[in-house]
C-alpha cells in the first residue's frame, strides 16, 4: 500500500467531525490494505492511530525544520517507510544524529506533500485527524465484521492495536481468541477520566474505592517465578532501570502475578519528593543508588493462574491484599457512594496534605477495562490556573504547519529585565479556531524573529490550566508548570492585569508541590 493512501485517509478523516464518517474512512483503508498486502494492516491502523511501531526514533520537531520540497508523485511504500523509522531508532554511536537526520530528509523528499504531513505528525506525535483511541478500534471491528468488545479485549490483551487489526482482518473471531492475558506481554493499562469534585466522581462511580492518587510514574508489573518485567504506562521496558521494584515483587509469596502501580520518590518522611526527581530516576539506565524509588501497588490483573481482568474491583482488590503487604499497596477506603461524600472529601484532604495529587474514585463492581479511560475509574485533584502572558511562539507542524502553535508563557516579575518570566511551552488545549486567531493576533505583535520561533511584544494574555509547580533549573525563574494546558484567549486582558511570578512560586511551596 502507498503511504499516500494513508495520507489522503489522514485528510479525509480531518475533514470530518462525524465519528460515524471517521470510522467508516478507516474501516475503508484497513479492508483495501487487508486486500492488497494483509501485512500491513497493523502498519497502517497504527500510523492512523498516531503511533509509530518503533514508540521512539530519535526524531522531533528539529528534524521538521527547512524540509525538502515534496514530490510530484507518490512512490513510497508502507514498508519501506517503515523501514527508514527502523533505522532512525537503531542509530547510536558519534554521529548518528547526522545520519538519522539525513535518512530522514532523504524519505521526505520522496513524499508528496500530503505524504509529508502525515510524517511529521508520526514524528511529532501530533497526527490531528481524530481517529485515535476508540474510533480507531470501532473501526477495526467495522472492517472485521467483528464486536468492537470482542477487539476492544483483544487489543488490551494484546497491548497494541495493530497485530490485533491484523490478525483480526486476517483470521475474525478465530485470530482475535489468540490474544489471551499472558504473564509477560504487558496490557494496556486502564485510564481514569476526571472530576472536579468527589460528589461528581461519585455520582459517576456508585459504591467506591477512594485511592490516594500518588505523583509518580506508572509501571505495570509481571512475575513469573523468577522473572520479573517492569514496563511504564506507555510500556517501554523498564526493568533493570528499577531493581528496587525487582526486589520487591520477588519478595511476594506468589508464583506468578501482573501487578499495576506507581514508583516514586519518597522523603525520610515518607512525603513524596518533587515528580522530576522520580522521572529523572526512572530514564536513567544506571538505577542511580542516590535517588531510590518505592512501589504501591493498587490493583492485580493475574494472580497465580487466575486471570483477573474481568472480575470486579472488590475482587482483585481482595486478592491484592492477599498478595501484597500494606506497606506495597496504595493507601484507600472505600465509601458507599453519594452517601460517602463527606467521608471521600475527609480522605481527599488527607491525601493532599500528605503531599499527593489527589485521589483516583474507583467504581466497586467495575472490571479492569484496560486501554480505556471509561467512567469506572474518576480522578479529582485540584486543578491550577494562572494569567499568563505570551513571551513568543513556534511555528506549527503537520497539520498545524503555517500556524503559530507552542506558545511561550510567561508572568510578571518585576526583578526580570523584560518584566516577565518564562514558565515553559505548550501547544495544548488549543482548537483550530483558537490557533487561526492567535496566529494572526501574534503575528501583528511580531518583534523579530530566532529560527522557528516568532517572538512577540508581552500583550496577549491567555487563561492557562496546569497540574502543578515544578523546581526547574532550565527557566530563570527557577520554576516551571507541568502539563500545561490554554483554557482561552483573553485579549479583555492587559499584559499589567497578568499573574506575577510570587503568585507561582506560592503554589509551588504549598504542600505536594515543587
Amino acid at each position: 500500500m502507498l503511504l499516500d493512501d494513508l495520507a489522503a485517509a489522514s485528510d479525509a478523516l480531518a475533514a470530518t467531525t462525524s465519528r460515524l464518517r471517521k470510522v467508516e474512512v478507516l474501516a475503508d483503508v484497513l479492508r483495501r490494505a487487508a486486500l492488497d498486502e494483509p501485512d500491513e494492516v497493523g502498519l497502517a491502523v497504527a500510523w492512523l492511530s498516531g503511533s509509530l511501531r518503533q514508540r521512539r526514533t530519535g526524531l522531533g520537531p528539529a528534524a521538521l525544520r527547512d524540509l525538502p520540497p515534496p514530490a510530484d508523485a507518490p512512490s513510497l511504500r508502507l514498508p519501506e517507510v517503515d523501514a527508514a523509522f527502523e533505522r532512525a531508532a537503531r542509530e547510536a554511536g558519534p554521529g548518528s544524529g547526522a545520519r538519522r537526520l539525513e535518512g530522514f530528509r532523504a524519505l521526505v523528499a520522496r513524499a508528496t506533500a500530503r505524504e509529508q504531513r502525515l510524517l511529521a505528525g508520526l514524528v511529532v506525535g501530533e497526527v490531528r485527524h481524530g481517529a485515535l483511541g476508540g474510533v480507531a478500534l470501532d473501526a477495526v471491528a467495522r472492517a472485521a465484521g467483528l464486536p468492537g468488545a470482542d477487539v476492544r479485549r483483544a487489543a488490551m490483551l494484546g497491548g497494541a492495536l495493530g497485530p490485533v487489526a491484523q490478525a483480526a482482518l486476517a483470521d475474525g473471531a478465530a485470530g482475535l481468541a489468540r490474544f489471551r492475558l499472558r504473564v509477560g506481554r504487558p496490557l494496556q493499562p486502564m485510564l481514569a477520566q476526571a472530576a472536579d469534585d468527589v460528589g461528581g466522581a461519585l455520582a459517576r462511580t456508585g459504591p467506591a474505592r477512594v485511592e490516594e492518587k500518588l505523583d509518580g510514574v506508572r509501571v505495570q508489573v509481571h512475575r513469573d517465578g523468577g522473572a520479573v518485567l517492569v514496563v511504564t504506562r506507555s510500556l517501554d521496558d523498564v526493568t533493570a532501570r528499577l531493581p528496587e521494584v525487582v526486589a520487591a515483587v520477588r519478595g511476594l509469596d506468589v508464583g506468578s502475578a501482573v501487578l499495576d502501580g506507581e514508583v516514586l520518590a519518597l522523603g525520610p518522611d515518607g512525603r513524596p519528593l518533587p515528580f522530576q526527581l522520580t522521572a529523572s530516576r526512572v530514564g536513567r539506565h544506571d538505577g542511580d543508588a542516590a535517588v531510590p524509588l518505592s512501589v504501591r501497588f493498587f490493583d492485580v490483573l493475574h494472580l497465580d493462574g487466575d486471570d483477573l481482568v474481568a472480575e470486579p474491583a472488590r475482587e482483585r482488590q481482595a486478592a491484592l491484599e492477599r498478595a501484597v503487604p500494606a506497606a506495597l499497596r496504595v493507601r484507600a477506603r472505600e465509601v458507599d457512594g453519594v452517601d460517602g461524600v463527606e467521608e471521600a472529601q475527609a480522605f481527599l484532604d488527607a491525601a493532599l496534605a500528605r503531599g499527593h495529587e489527589g485521589v483516583v474514585v474507583k467504581a466497586l463492581g467495575a472490571p479492569y477495562e484496560a486501554g480505556r479511560r471509561g467512567a469506572a475509574w474518576v480522578k479529582v485533584k485540584p486543578r491550577h490556573t494562572l494569567d499568563l502572558v505570551v513571551l513568543a511562539a513556534e511555528w506549527g507542524h503537520g497539520r498545524r504547519r503555517g500556524t503559530l502553535s507552542n506558545l511561550h508563557l510567561g508572568a510578571r516579575d518585576d526583578h526580570a529585565p523584560t518584566g516577565f518570566t518564562m514558565l515553559g511551552k505548550t501547544f495544548k488545549g488549543l482548537t483550530d479556531a483558537m490557533l487561526s486567531w492567535q496566529t494572526e493576533r501574534l503575528l501583528a505583535l511580531e518583534a523579530g524573529r530566532e529560527g522557528h520561533v516568532v517572538r512577540v511584544r508581552p500583550e496577549l494574555v491567555v487563561e492557562v490550566a496546569f497540574d502543578g509547580v515544578q523546581t526547574s533549573p532550565r527557566y530563570p525563574g527557577g520554576v516551571a508548570l507541568r502539563f500545561a494546558r490554554v483554557l482561552r484567549h483573553r485579549p479583555d486582558k492587559r499584559a499589567e492585569d497578568a499573574d506575577g511570578i510570587a503568585a507561582v512560586r506560592a503554589i509551588h511551596a504549598r504542600p505536594g508541590e515543587g
